[in-house]
């Protein structure tokens, strides 16, 4: 007993009281997850013997450390065609517009969606966001004859080209085209729901100041859709940095615009030579995606949630 309750009860009440802080066991979740990120990173500057003799926990007792792989990685691989450091050049060309396009794109496409009305607006978004269940790799075959040799249809004998032929295959352009296509039902389907989510007042206001559609959507919806814009731009970056199979299959004739993705496999040569490369060029590929993340990461919770919920 104490002051009168049963042991139970003051128990039960007192457990209550116990403060409890998450804090240990988050970091003890973040350690364990950063863990193997950690033991990439050593080895990243181990030689090849310490690397497969040894655990990479006996560098801070041995020393061996070295920059040769980053130096190899960089400029001299053994097994890639070119040096790491085109082929990030390359990942860049192919990036960078096949994320701004789809935000752009998809921007202006939500903005119609949830502000514009029109005839058939909602079957018309139904349609749109039915394409994201399309696998992109349906799409391979159909899209190598569109970029090899354009898209002709023969009728009564006569043949009309619907597509003339550009000769956009084993060139960058191919790569960015394709993701951007397969990239604006997604993007359009997330940043329709957050732009809806604007309050209607504001664009009233703009109106009534003889505002027009596209001047709403460059001063008003863009500067207020920055976090659904940064969000698709994290998701959309990240897909398109560590994409290899669509680079593989469309760039297979020219392997010096081939991005980091591709030569990360030709680093390793027939015979077994250049494992100890793996962990640099690992890091190297994913230094960029990083930096965009943390760039960006504020916006990122914010641009998912936005548009979920309304009150």
């Amino acid at each position: 007993m104490a002051n009168g309750m049963p042991n139970a009860v003051w128990l039960s009440q007192t457990a209550l009281v116990v403060p409890v802080s998450p804090r240990s066991g988050n970091t003890v979740i973040v350690f364990l997850w950063t863990l193997p990120t950690i033991g990439l990173l050593v080895n990243s500057f181990r030689p090849r013997g310490p690397q497969l003799t040894t655990g990479w926990w006996t560098a801070f007792q041995t020393g061996d450390l070295t920059l040769d792989n980053y130096r190899q990685v960089l400029f001299d691989p053994p097994g890639g065609s070119i040096s790491f450091g085109r082929a990030l050049v390359n990942s860049f060309a192919i990036t960078i517009p096949a994320t701004v396009v789809p935000i752009l794109m998809a921007a202006a496409a939500a903005n119609a969606f949830a502000w514009m009305p029109f005839k058939g607006r909602s079957w018309l978004f139904i349609g749109t966001v039915t394409l994201m269940a399309i696998p992109l790799q349906m799409a391979f075959v159909p899209l190598l004859q569109l970029y090899g040799g354009g898209a002709h249809w023969t009728i009564f004998g006569e043949t009309i080209t619907l597509f003339p032929d550009l000769d956009l295959l084993n060139k960058p352009i191919a790569v960015w085209l394709t993701h951007t296509a397969f990239g604006l039902p997604l993007a359009i389907f997330l940043l329709h729901n957050y732009i809806s989510s604007l309050p209607a007042d504001v664009f009233e206001a703009a109106t009534i100041d003889g505002a027009n559609h596209f001047g709403i959507f460059w001063r008003i919806v863009l500067p207020l859709s920055k976090p659904a814009l940064a969000a698709f731009a994290i998701f959309q970056f990240l897909w398109v940095w560590n994409d290899y199979l669509v680079a593989l299959i469309f760039l297979s004739q020219n392997p010096t615009a081939s991005p980091l993705t591709i030569q990360l496999v030709n680093l390793v040569t027939s015979r077994g030579q250049g494992t100890e490369l793996l962990p640099a060029a690992a890091f190297v590929s994913i230094i960029v995606p990083l930096i965009i993340f943390f760039s960006l990461q504020r916006y990122f919770v914010r641009g998912l949630l936005a548009g979920s919920v309304k009150g």
